[in-house]
This record gives C-alpha cells, structure tokens and sequence, in this order.
C-alpha cells in the first residue's frame, strides 16, 4: 500500500489535515490504533479559539458547531470573594466557542468518510522506518509505503520517539479533577476560580451538561471523591452559584508543559501533542493541534504541487514560534490562577497582585484577552 501521506493518529490534527490535503488534491492515509468509538467519545478540550473557528467554517466542517457550539464573549477571573469579567469580544472583538473536541473529531470523521477519505482504526503494532529518506509505516498485518509521514499520534504515540530532539519540560505540583455532570449550566461563560483551597473552573459542554475541575494533589484517585465531597469543593471554592446532578465522568489530569525541539526529522512532522503540550488552563492544547496542521497543509501543498520544499523547510521554526507563546500564556495562567503547595506568603501576595493587575488595567486585560481568543495562525 502507497499514498503521498501517511498520518498517524485520528485526533483532530491528524484528521484535520487529511480533510485540507484532500482538498488540495493530496492523498493521504490515517492510522489510528483506537476503535472509532472510542475517539468519538473521547472527553478532552472544549474551547475553540476564534482563528480555530474560522478555519472549521472555511473548510466545510462547521455546521454543526455553529448549530450546537455556544459563542461566549468572556470569562470570569474570580479571587478574594469577588468575580471579574474580563469583556473578550469588547477588547479583541472577537470570542471563542464552546464545542467539545469529541465533537470536532465526530465532525472530521464523519466528513472524511463521507469524501471516500481512508481512515482506519483498531491499527497495532505501529512502527516508523526510514523516515530520513523512504518512509514506512509498518503495522500488524500490513505497511503502507508513503513520501511523508506525520506523527499526530499524541505525548505517548511512536512518532515523537523516532525524531532526535530536545525535550523542554515542566511539571507542575498539582493535578486537575475533571468533572462532567448531568446539570443545565447556571452561568453562560467560563469562571476561572483562584482560591485558598485550590484552583476550580466553571466550564460547560452543552445546554444540559457542565463541565467542571478542581485543581488537586498529582497523585489524586478519582474514587476518592465521592459526589458530595465534589459538589461541597465546587461550591465553596466558585462562591456562587451552580446546578448539581449525577456525575457522568471524573478523571484525573497531571499539569505539564513540554514542547519537543525540531517538530520535523527527515521526512517525519509531528504535529499537535506530539510536539507539545500545554496545562490546560489556557485551554490551548487542541487549538494549538490545528494551527500546527494549518501550517502543514500549506507547506505540504507545494511540495507536492511544485516541488517547493521551502515551506517543509521553515515548518518547525514557524509553528514554534506560534506553541511557545501559547507556552507562556498555558504557563501565566496556570501560576496566576492555581495555588502552589511550595509556594510561602510573599508568592501568595505577589499572585494576588498579578490578579488585580489583570482585572483592574484594560491593558493587561487586553493582553489576557487576545492571548485567549487565540492569535493569528502561522504561515510559511
């Protein structure tokens, strides 16, 4: 088996840059090693930033998240008792839309499929060879032969281990237990909490579903918390006013930040967490996944369209630039809005100094802001 790209991993980089290849006249082929079920349930991101946004609509794959997702226009900053809406749309003029990445990957799939795309799941046994000149990708009952291979395949996938690299890492002494509960959501925006107890987010994944987080201990079991015990956090580190109802999911998510360096080897891309990854704070992980692809597509196309290889060329250093950013905001928001178990009273006073700085300066409200809503995607 041949093709001209051969992607590995069905998440919404890896699919989304098969949809704009395709569109550009190059084939390619996914391998993904889940079960199509599981990636479309697979809870993870829900803020898509405006850049994001306007790419899914571009590209023919945003009915349904203009029909379902929910546009927000702020976010709440609350510390001392006391809220703070930071106004996106009145200092960018422009928002983000609420729309989980399930869905995004059930909208990707489902327009691949539907185009006569070749996507495949339940592939084992993944290995990558001879990716500096004549790529392979070899896989349990087969190997599909192909020009370039991108690794979208996530931190654990094969591809991040075939590139020689320098990793960049950061862990963070606190978790985040993720909760999804059958409750209509009491507020229309996100509140990020800083509190003494830790930090809590207020999210939401549809009109009858909340999505919830409280930051705890990295060693956490979710079984430990029971709903009441969840519930009681919740409210008392939001101090306002929230739904109950029975929990459908808790999960517990360790706070890295790690970006590999090159983000190409050969004939070997990776994209999306692959790469990088950001604490979620930011809620820049799958964003970053898709402004990263963007960036491929382009470059890819006129390599196979010219023969140009400047755009594979200049790859790595233009989606670098774009993550490390998007690294310092994941990394700013993390320490302003979550409480360090190392940290002594001098830090306390200085985080809560950056807090009223935030809220109180239209300047650096904008910065938050603009950060927030995403900044304009690479191009090469």
């Amino acid at each position: 088996m041949r093709t001209q790209v051969g992607i590995v991993g069905a998440g919404p980089a890896g699919l989304l840059l098969s949809h704009l290849l395709a569109r550009r006249g190059v084939e390619s082929v996914v391998l993904e090693a889940r079960s199509r079920e599981y990636v479309e349930k697979r809870v993870r991101a829900g803020v898509l930033e405006h850049p994001t946004v306007e790419l899914l609509r571009e590209v023919g794959v945003g009915e349904r998240m203009d029909r379902e997702g929910m546009p927000h226009e702020g976010i709440s900053l609350r510390f001392d008792g006391e809220q703070h809406r930071i106004d996106l749309a009145d200092l960018t003029g422009r928002g983000i839309v609420v729309y989980g990445q399930q869905e995004v990957v059930k909208d990707l799939i489902a327009r691949r499929l539907a185009d006569g795309g070749d996507v495949r799941f339940d592939v084992s046994g993944v290995r990558l060879d001879g990716v500096t000149d004549d790529p392979v990708i070899s896989f349990d009952g087969g190997e599909l032969r192909c020009d370039v291979v991108v690794g979208a395949d996530g931190f654990h996938g094969v591809s991040r281990a075939a590139v020689p690299h320098t990793p960049y890492d950061r862990q963070y002494p606190f978790a985040w237990l993720g909760i999804l509960a059958k409750a209509a959501p009491t507020h229309h925006e996100l509140v990020y909490a800083n509190h003494a107890n830790g930090f809590a987010l207020y999210s939401m994944r549809s009109p009858e579903v909340t999505r919830l987080y409280l930051q705890v201990p990295p060693d956490t079991n979710a079984d430990d918390w029971s709903e009441a015990r969840v519930w009681d956090e919740l409210h008392e580190r939001l101090g306002t006013e929230i739904n109950e109802g029975p929990l459908l999911e808790k999960s517990v998510t360790g706070m890295r930040s790690f970006v590999t360096e090159p983000m190409r080897h050969g004939k070997l891309f990776l994209a999306g967490d692959a790469a990088h990854i950001v604490p979620p704070t930011g809620a820049k992980g799958m964003n970053l996944a898709i402004a990263d692809v963007r960036v491929l597509a382009d470059a890819l196309d006129l390599l196979f369209t010219g023969g140009d290889e400047s755009g594979v060329d200049a790859y790595s250093d233009v989606c670098l630039r774009r993550v490390w950013r998007a690294e310092h905001f994941s990394w700013w928001m993390t320490s302003m809005l979550h409480t360090n178990p190392d940290a002594d009273a001098f830090d306390r006073r200085l985080q809560l100094s950056q807090l009223r700085q935030t809220v109180g300066s239209r300047a650096a409200a904008t910065t938050l802001a603009e950060n927030y809503v995403g900044l304009p995607h690479g191009s090469v």
